[in-house]
């Protein structure tokens, strides 16, 4: 039997767009072929299951790609559900069908949690993204004869009498020279992890062209001399028994188990097997939803390697338990991207490629509940393992903070659970340090971006039993500016900013403060200088820099969009000197000669700098060079 006919095809130019346009990238075939193989299995076992198939072979079921370089051709084999004519011409030449939809529509009534992954039609004709002719082999579970159908990319084919002796399909591609690559069995075996790792039927991948070990080639030097005899009789041509195969893919990957049925090394074990990473995860999320839509996943959050670390994690997403994509947005809310995870959804409106998501309320409502649930997680944590919470905060607050910033639902919820580490390594929420500071600095939060450059002024504030807390990520300044936004009461101050009064011992004498004002502006040429005299509790520091809160922000912004500005202003810097101090006494003191007064003003300045921020070049050299001075009038 030989039979020729046309390709039911609206246009003659369908095989260029599915090669070039069709699908976002090459090997995704192999990803639409195997998605169809295992559909013709997942087909005749429900139809067994529904007793209007018997499943006379029992062999188990399984998917096998083979490649052989020699001849030039993969092969995916499947022992599904095969097909008769009649469905080769409605299923495979009229292209606009699918058969995955038309055996979901037969049977609705009885498909209950059951899926089918494909669609069998134009997913099928991705094989000729990499072939110059693709065949198929086929016998259907109904019995009949075999049925072989070729085309070679034009809008005709071949249907013949084929070769399968049992109930199933080969897809046979003969590779193109451009596309040879394919043909090598590591290649398309990554190929087939990336795209298939959680398929549920087994798939087995087959190098055709490995050379099997016989007797005759062993090595019988390495024979130990007691075993020599033992051999003797053995058939040199006997193949070696190799190791039983095992499928490249987990058919039940944890995501699809119930939480309950999961331990914390399993979730350990798949976190480290799915993504490469042998660093524990802090937690992790399961999810499973089955209504209004189904949703399994795992979302982990991973330990960052430093505290600036802010680098896009990995959650790939799946169709049932087909790989569709990486950290797409439509569906992953953009601050979970920063987490690992597997999010399986067979409910997503996926456009024919299965690549690309239609962008419609329904996705929407995927990125919600997502949302909703990590934020319950959290609060589940903070309220019953609050010792744990605050031992990982560090880690995940970058990005807790980054998705309060990105969705504002999720702000509201998080805002009384988000916690600040204090100065004294205590973890508190917003609401426990106002309560704290309400008698020194009410509706203030005082807070450190740089412990080493801040180191005086964490000093003084321990010395006078004031806290702070610690917010040094690159993320921390829009942060703060979001918290300020949502409680208009309330205000952040960098602990150089405006803390004059709070360490005072009581109002400071002010009668020296226009002279000294005075002093500093004429030595360090500087008449737009702020210097306030205060009273500290601290008799240690004899000067400080306070720097505006507003500024210091607007500085800060104009760097996030790269404006070089320098140094902040001289508007927007206060120097503070300590009235208890001696060096200050001194100033004020009319003994002391012009020359020393000179010489301590500069050198004050500059200390106090340095206790903030990094001297200009020519600033520092000059300190240098009046401290080697003060340093050889000791020794006068």
């Amino acid at each position: 039997m030989t039979k020729q006919g046309n390709l039911s095809i609206h246009s003659e130019n369908i095989f260029p767009i599915i090669k070039k346009w069709l699908y976002s990238d090459q090997d995704i075939f192999i990803r639409e072929l195997i998605s169809n193989a295992c559909d013709a299995i997942l087909k005749f076992k429900k139809l067994c299951s529904m007793g209007e198939a018997t499943d006379t072979l029992n062999d188990p079921f399984e998917i096998r790609v083979t490649t052989d370089t020699e001849k030039g051709t993969i092969t995916i084999s499947d022992n599904g559900i095969g097909m008769t004519e009649e469905e080769i011409e409605k299923y495979i030449t009229q292209i606009a069908f699918s058969g995955a939809e038309d055996f979901l529509t037969k049977y609705k009534d009885k498909m209950d949690d059951d899926q089918i992954i494909g669609h069998f039609g134009l997913g099928f004709y991705s094989s000729f993204m990499v072939s110059s002719e693709v065949q198929i082999n086929t016998l259907s579970y109904q019995g009949g004869e075999p049925l072989l159908w070729t085309c070679d990319g034009g809008t005709t084919y071949e249907l013949a009498e084929g070769t399968r002796a049992k109930r199933g399909t080969d897809i046979i591609l003969h590779v193109t020279e451009e596309c040879r690559e394919f043909l090598g069995f590591y290649y398309l075996s990554e190929i087939i992890k990336k795209y298939c790792s959680f398929m549920p039927i087994p798939i087995y991948v087959i190098d055709a062209n490995k050379k099997e070990e016989t007797v005759d080639e062993i090595d019988v030097e390495e024979i130990n001399e007691n075993d020599k005899d033992e051999i003797v009789d053995i058939d040199v041509n006997e193949v070696v028994e190799e190791p039983k195969e095992k499928p490249i893919n987990d058919t039940t990957p944890l995501y699809t188990k119930q939480p309950s049925e999961c331990t914390d090394e399993e979730y350990k074990a798949f976190y480290r097997e799915t993504f490469h990473d042998y660093q524990e995860p802090l937690f992790w999320i399961h999810l499973n939803m089955d209504y209004p839509f189904k949703l399994k996943g795992i979302l982990y959050f991973p330990k960052l390697k430093n505290e600036y670390e802010l680098i896009e994690g990995k959650i790939k997403l799946y169709n049932n338990q087909v790989f569709v994509a990486e950290n797409i947005k439509e569906v992953i809310p953009e601050f979970l991207l920063l987490l690992k995870g597997v999010l399986d959804c067979p409910d997503l409106p996926l456009n024919v490629s299965r690549s690309f998501l239609q962008n419609d309320g329904f996705v929407k409502k995927i990125s919600d509940y997502i949302t909703k649930k990590v934020a319950d997680k959290l609060i589940s944590l903070s309220k019953k393992e609050n010792d744990n919470y605050k031992k990982f905060w560090d880690d995940i607050a970058p990005f807790i903070k980054y998705g309060c910033i990105r969705e504002e639902k999720f702000a509201k919820k998080m805002m009384d659970y988000i916690l600040y580490k204090t100065i004294d390594d205590q973890h508190v929420t917003l609401k426990e340090y106002l309560e704290k500071a309400k008698d020194s600095h009410e509706n203030k939060i005082f807070y450190v971006s740089d412990k080493n450059q801040q180191s005086q002024y964490i000093r003084l504030f321990k010395d006078n039993g004031l806290d702070a807390v610690y917010l040094p990520h690159p993320i921390d300044n829009s942060f703060i500016s979001l918290v300020e936004g949502l409680n208009q009461d309330i205000k952040f101050m960098r602990i150089d900013s405006d803390i004059s009064g709070i360490l005072n011992k009581e109002e400071a004498d002010k009668t020296h403060e226009t002279t000294l004002s005075s002093l500093f502006q004429k030595v360090l040429n500087n008449n737009s200088l702020k210097v306030s005299v205060e009273n500290l509790k601290s008799d240690s520091t004899p000067s400080m820099i306070l720097v505006s809160e507003e500024g210091r922000r607007m500085q800060e912004m104009m760097k996030t969009y790269g404006m070089d500005i320098g140094h902040l202003p001289a508007q927007d810097l206060t120097l503070i000197l300590n009235q208890n101090h001696p060096l200050i006494k001194a100033l004020c003191n009319e003994n002391v000669s012009e020359q020393t007064k000179d010489l301590l003003c500069h050198q004050l300045y500059d200390l106090a700098l340095l206790s903030n921020q990094s001297l200009a070049p020519d600033a520092m050299q000059d300190f240098l060079s009046r401290s080697h001075e003060l340093l050889l009038n000791l020794t006068a």
